[in-house]
């Protein structure tokens, strides 16, 4: 796909624009649902770049889609079911966000990223190498960068805005904001996710190092997997042939952006560098690499 295919930000007048968020565009529909178009839009140390990334909305909306679907049984998800011709009866509007718009039930976000990790990297590593635990969570020592942990640990967030950076907080924390029950049931939630999506997409030569989830309420308190799941943007995707501990493996993900990011001169505050164009188009290819792997038979 080219740069000229790409969607930076949609523009969809018959519906009222609720919220642009760093990738994310949603829309009103009525009382009990919402349209969320998936742009191409790429946030980094978040940081909306002024560069999109060509297809990488509708391969977020691809992976998405198939996880909800798989997953279903394990937990429902704010999907609708509704056509987007239904919605967008219009076909120059239709058209412009085809394949990356999804109509989804409105429901009561959690305040918390339910974050799993299962291997030890990043800020977790980092974090570890410091204090010999991540997120609180003591861990055994000797550990290697890109280690498989024991176990997978859930390391939860606060949300922030656009702009700033989330927060790692306890899982006490999370008590009580969301109260014992919700809290429980969200962690629980999110280790059986990240457990059976890893199994999956080991057997397709992906490794999930980490993910993050969110959730939400419905008027009955059920819980929903919202937003996105299990998608390149939202996990760290490594190639199982690639992997090996001790060293920082490469990536489905945006993590080739951010380390073409870190070799500039730039201080991870907005307005973000330009990405030159074999940049851009080397973590497309990553992105639809990564959908390929794990959605074809």
């Amino acid at each position: 796909m080219s740069a000229e295919d790409a969607l930076y930000q949609s523009d969809l007048p018959s519906l009222t624009l609720l919220a642009r968020g760093k990738v994310r565009d949603i829309y009103d529909i009525d009382g009990e649902h919402m349209l969320i178009v998936t742009t191409d839009r790429l946030s980094a140390f978040d940081v909306i770049l002024p560069d999109p990334i060509p297809g990488k909305g509708r391969v977020l909306t691809s992976v998405s889609n198939f996880w909800f679907e798989k997953m279903r049984d394990i937990i429902p998800n704010h999907l609708s079911g509704i056509p987007l011709a239904q919605i967008l009866p219009n076909d120059e509007e239709r058209k412009q966000v085809e394949g990356r718009a999804i109509v989804v039930k409105k429901l009561k976000p959690l305040p918390v990223e339910a974050i799993v990790r299962g291997y030890l990297i990043g800020s977790g590593w980092k974090d570890y190498q410091q204090t010999g635990a991540v997120c609180g969570i003591t861990l055994p020592q000797g550990l290697q960068q890109a280690q498989q942990l024991p176990e997978p640990i859930y390391t939860p967030s606060t949300k922030a805005d656009v702009g700033l950076h989330d927060e790692n907080v306890s899982f006490e924390r999370t008590v009580e904001l969301m109260g014992q029950e919700k809290a429980e049931q969200v962690r629980a939630a999110s280790i059986r996710l990240y457990q059976e999506a890893a199994a999956y997409a080991k057997e397709r030569g992906i490794i999930i190092a980490d993910t993050k989830f969110e959730f939400g309420v419905d008027e009955q308190g059920v819980l929903y997997l919202i937003d996105e799941a299990l998608t390149p943007d939202s996990s760290r995707f490594w190639p199982a042939d690639q992997y090996q501990v001790g060293i920082s493996p490469p990536s489905f993900d945006k993590q080739y952006v951010r380390d073409y990011l870190e070799t500039l001169d730039w201080d991870k505050t907005a307005p973000g560098p330009h990405l030159p164009a074999e940049v851009a188009e080397y973590c497309a290819a990553k992105y639809k690499e990564a959908q390929n792997r794990l959605t074809q038979n």
